[in-house]
């Protein structure tokens, strides 16, 4: 039956899936699926296969996957800048990269204030153009998704970065292991996951949520949610600000308030999600060994 597919905790849920709908599987066969992103232009979504150094094409006109890069430097996360370009988190090269529109690849940054960068993992691209990232030392810690390596930026942060100065800033200092993150949709605020049980026995395993000023930094950081399976990792945000979250047993969905509504139950732990389709309400999940999309009657928010 679909109605196994979710789970409803707060009757809000009701209204953001339709459970005569079913989380369909589009491909499998991958090692750890991660940072999906729709392009629009061409109808097809790229994800990363990050062990097996790759990235993907699933092809929305007729179903077909493909290898869109390979090797991929170990790509993770992945969107688009507001010209349609693909910008890209690569554990292998440390660095944030955009590919341009002829294919060309341009490394936008790999150290601040001459240090090496850790292994960028996720991104956002605010409407002035800056980009904002995390870099945790997930790509350095082994060489099962990158290269290890010694962190030479004194722990793990967040950063924004100003393509047209080449300005990188750090924004946030205080996390274990920065992870996932996205604006609120009028981008007054940054949420932030920190990831950092995995090194921290105890460690962090929440949502934090951050005002973003006037002048392109960041003030709270209160804890906006706590993950009740597992840990959270990436995650998008719908027109109405809900949070669509990954997490070991699917994905969470959160109200505005911190409120956990419901979840996509999924066999696999959930990495990473996306709103994609020509309305953007297909949405679309990295999880661990498989692709999967469910259609909702809620749609993503705008992004460019």
């Amino acid at each position: 039956m679909a109605e196994t597919d979710f789970e409803i905790l707060d009757e809000r849920f009701r209204s953001c899936v339709r459970t005569s709908a079913r989380v369909e599987t589009l491909h499998q066969g991958l090692r750890w699926a991660e940072g999906p992103v729709y392009v629009p232009a061409g109808r097809y979504l790229l994800w990363s296969d990050i062990p097996n150094d790759r990235m993907l094409r699933w092809d929305e006109t007729d179903g077909r996957v493909s290898v869109f890069r390979a090797p991929s430097n170990f790509a993770n996360g992945n969107t688009l800048d507001r010209q349609g370009r693909l910008v890209t988190c690569e554990h292998g090269s440390r660095s944030v990269t955009r590919t341009e529109h002829d294919g060309r690849i341009t490394t936008l940054v790999d150290r601040v204030q001459g240090r090496r960068l850790n292994s960028p993992n996720d991104l956002v691209v605010k409407s002035d153009d800056s980009i904002w990232f995390t870099d945790p030392a997930y790509g350095i810690d082994s060489d099962y998704e990158g290269h290890r390596g010694e962190s030479e930026t004194e722990g793990c942060h967040a950063y924004r970065l100003d393509p047209r100065s080449g300005e990188c800033v750090r924004v946030a200092d205080d996390f274990v292991r920065p992870n996932g993150l996205a604006f609120s949709p009028d981008e007054s605020k940054l949420y932030i996951v920190d990831s950092g049980a995995t090194h921290q026995p105890g460690g962090p395993r929440h949502l934090r949520v951050f005002d973003v000023t006037a002048h392109g930094g960041l003030s709270g950081g209160e804890v906006f949610a706590t993950c009740s399976a597992g840990l959270f990792d990436g995650f998008r945000v719908d027109d109405a600000g809900r949070l669509w979250c990954g997490a070991a047993d699917g994905v969470h969905c959160l109200a505005p308030d911190g409120t956990l509504l419901g979840k996509v139950k999924t066999a696999e732990r959930v990495a990473n999600v996306v709103f994609g389709g020509p309305k953007r309400n297909r949405l679309f999940l990295c999880a661990t060994s498989s692709l999967l999309s469910v259609l909702l009657p809620v749609n993503g928010a705008k992004t460019f």
